[in-house]
């Protein structure tokens, strides 16, 4: 009775699991770019990302003020203030003045410093500097101190990466050079698709199974195959590399899984409803674009997800038909291969980088998941 009509599946709890299991698998390294794009450099290499809402020690690089701020009381000069911006408080529980030491000391323990006097710290940041003598050079003493810092959010790594970052640090032209390459890139294939897919669905001409055949064929060609010849054709015709070549790259990629996806979904579309229209009169363009058109929406914008999220993460087409010296058409991908160079070591704007490349294809997919689902479910059920 387990497994009749109606009743629910003895594996339902496994499916929940599994589906559970993989939701968990995909949102936690997201989640982790996401909060890691808010934090500062130091809050990244002193704690993971799942710390971000706590406390972490760091070690850090403090300095006082000026020797120009100091202030002559009775034989001594003083200089007082706190090694922390008002901003960014922390507790201090040890502290040094050399880099090889820096736990030398516990707050409130004052450290000798030779010809620069005597430097106090305490444990809120606080300090008090004092010299015999005026206080040399243009710069505060450095000091080290491993301190319990509070958690921070910070948007400079945003506008570090979308407006105030210089060379390869902004991403603002890498994004709306992606957006340029990607959005033709998606309607073409859809378009040109479309027409096949009925020609091949729904008239009858000489060589329509050939074709059939071929489009199946050339779905297993691998695509690093074809890129030196059509780098080359490219470059015979004259179109060189430059956007028009990757449109037209992307658009030969991604024309067989179109055809192919959207002429099984057309074939399936109810008989009656074409041939009572032909019987009224109507043309093959009429029927495609008043009835198989409206009727093929799911498939067409799965499809157009599939081609947008795979144009959109695309770096080895884009390396082939669109770089060029100046970088003015270097897309988001490849912008951030160039970061990993010459920024491997700040993380926080890899995060960052990485977070604003994944962001516009999360929204599409959540914008049009359902379709998505629509799309390659319709035929399987028939």
């Amino acid at each position: 009775m387990d497994n009749i009509a109606g009743s629910k599946s003895s594996l339902t709890w496994a499916v929940h699991i599994s589906v559970a299991f993989l939701v968990l698998l995909w949102l936690t390294p997201t989640l982790g770019l996401f909060v890691s794009s808010f934090r500062t450099v130091d809050q990244i290499q002193a704690s993971g990302w799942w710390k971000a809402p706590f406390a972490t020690e760091q070690n850090l690089t403090l300095r006082t003020a000026s020797p120009d701020t100091a202030v002559r009381q009775g034989d001594l000069f003083i200089i007082e203030g706190n090694v922390f911006d008002e901003d960014a408080r922390g507790e201090i529980a040890s502290w040094g003045i050399s880099s090889r030491d820096i736990n030398a000391f516990q707050p409130g323990e004052t450290a000798d410093l030779r010809r620069e006097g005597r430097v106090t710290l305490q444990a809120n940041g606080d300090y008090r500097l004092e010299n015999d003598g005026p206080f040399e050079g243009s710069r505060g003493v450095r000091l080290f101190a491993t301190a319990e810092v509070p958690p921070e959010l910070t948007l400079e790594n945003y506008e570090t990466v979308l407006s105030s970052g210089r060379g390869n640090d902004n991403m603002a032209k890498a994004f709306f050079n992606t957006l340029t390459v990607t959005i033709p890139a998606t309607i073409i294939p859809i378009v040109v698709a479309a027409f096949a897919a009925f020609a091949l669905a729904w008239m009858d001409f000489p060589g329509r199974a050939i074709l059939i055949a071929c489009v199946v064929g050339l779905l297993v060609v691998p695509l690093q195959l074809a890129l030196i010849p059509l780098l080359k054709l490219h470059l015979g015709i004259g179109i060189g590399k430059g956007y028009l070549g990757v449109w037209l790259a992307h658009t030969g990629f991604g024309l067989p899984l179109a055809i192919y996806l959207l002429r099984n979904y057309m074939v399936g579309l109810p008989r009656d409803i074409i041939e009572n229209a032909r019987v009224d009169g109507a043309t093959d363009f009429q029927i495609f674009t008043k009835i198989i058109l409206p009727l093929s929406f799911p498939a067409l914008a799965s499809f157009a997800i599939f081609q947008f999220l795979w144009t959109w993460n695309d770096l080895l087409v884009a390396k082939v038909f669109l770089i060029d010296s100046t970088g003015q058409t270097t897309v988001m991908t490849n912008q951030i291969v160039e970061l990993l160079g010459t920024r491997g070591g700040n993380w926080e704007i890899l995060a960052t980088a990485a977070f604003v490349s994944i962001a516009v294809p999360l929204l599409v997919f959540f914008a049009m998941q359902k379709y998505l689902v629509r799309g390659l479910l319709a035929g399987s059920v028939k």
